[in-house]
């Protein structure tokens, strides 16, 4: 039975949805709830029991000194509660975070449709990022997908038509359609050749287009810098290799090419009225503290670890430069996904590489 303590009567409630692993490239879903959780000042107010969903060999527990006293943290998916004020309207969101589990799906997913059952949760939505043929200079793509047609009619999504390998993101939302939950999955494109967490700019698309979703302000803190100098460092990683610059300008060429129907008056509209909802001095204004980035914004850290051949997929080390030889390279290998947040991105590049934003499920 869930036993729900503490937790006040709900506005408007929506849940959001993250995993680290299979449907998390760069880490970008995980980071955007996470984000949510540390802006609003989340308040866990239940988790899932460990020992029922993970396999400890596989997401290993941890082990810290805290005061001189050793503390375990076991992998687990966590529910937390915050009130989004500000913006159109008032609401309050249930952020589930967590590692996609190892066994016992079912279970997993009605476990936390139980929670969304007590707590009068109106949606459900999923976080997912995947690795894709996109440009890193070019605004991060976001798709919208669900099962529901009429949901689909309503919200300006697409109706998921992928088939094939899925991972936890598919299997919740498909889990809340037999039960009758409205849920959409928002997915990001990361692009393969630079895919180690973090990606602030991927982070940045998913928090605006949940943004758009849910109507309410969603406050940036440091992101869109953090995005901006994500973009600047791969941009100079890029310009030490001349076959992956000459990659990256296809991509971009092949992008421009595809999105050239885009440019219509509905979608210049969208836009506008993005541009309206933050202006005159509000505090998602453009250029204001704490704004609000539209998708075409930058994004990232500025010493991205490595870069990807475009050939074969492997990691490309980054060339030493004059800086490094100063001294200034040492922290250069920081990203490099050692421990079990990288490992996922990797693990998602394998599979997820071949599947359209446009298809997930």
């Amino acid at each position: 039975m869930i036993e729900l303590e503490g937790v006040p009567e709900l506005i408007d409630p929506v849940m959001i949805c993250a995993f680290e692993g299979w449907n998390d490239a760069g880490d970008a879903a995980s980071t955007a709830v996470g984000h949510l959780d540390r802006e609003w000042k989340g308040e866990v107010f239940a988790s899932l029991d460990a020992e029922d969903y993970y396999d400890f060999q596989v997401n290993r527990p941890t082990v810290a000194l805290d005061n001189g006293v050793r503390k375990i943290t076991w992998p687990t998916t966590r529910l937390s509660v915050v009130r989004a004020e500000g913006g159109e309207k008032t609401r309050d969101l249930v952020l589930v975070r967590g590692i996609e589990p190892s066994m016992r799906w079912r279970s997993f997913c009605n476990e936390i449709l139980g929670y969304a059952h007590e707590l009068g949760v109106e949606m459900v939505v999923v976080l997912g990022a995947l690795l894709g043929d996109t440009p890193h200079t070019r605004p991060v793509p976001v798709s919208g997908v669900t099962s529901d047609p009429d949901l689909a009619r309503s919200l300006d999504l697409e109706e998921t038509r992928y088939e094939g390998p899925t991972g936890i993101v598919g299997i919740l939302q498909e889990a809340c359609t037999h039960a009758g939950v409205p849920a959409v999955s928002l997915w990001a494109a990361v692009p393969h050749y630079v895919s180690q967490p973090p990606n602030p700019k991927a982070t940045l698309a998913l928090l605006n287009r949940l943004e758009d979703l849910i109507g309410v302000r969603i406050p940036l803190g440091e992101l869109t810098e953090d995005a901006r100098a994500w973009q600047l460092g791969v941009d100079q990683l890029a310009s030490e290799d001349s076959e992956v610059a000459e990659y990256v300008q296809s991509l971009e060429e092949a992008r421009d090419t595809a999105e050239l129907p885009e440019a219509s008056g509905e979608a210049i509209a969208r836009e506008f009225e993005r541009y309206l909802r933050r202006r005159d001095g509000s505090p998602g204004a453009p250029g204001a503290p704490g704004s609000h980035a539209t998708e075409t914004g930058t994004g990232g850290i500025a010493d991205a670890p490595y870069l990807r051949d475009p050939g074969s997929g492997h990691a490309r080390p980054r060339k030493p430069s004059a800086k490094d030889d100063e001294g200034g390279g040492e922290g250069s290998g920081s990203g490099s996904g050692s421990g079990e947040s990288g490992g996922a991105a990797e693990e998602t590049g394998s599979s997820d590489a071949e599947e359209r934003p446009d298809d997930q499920g």
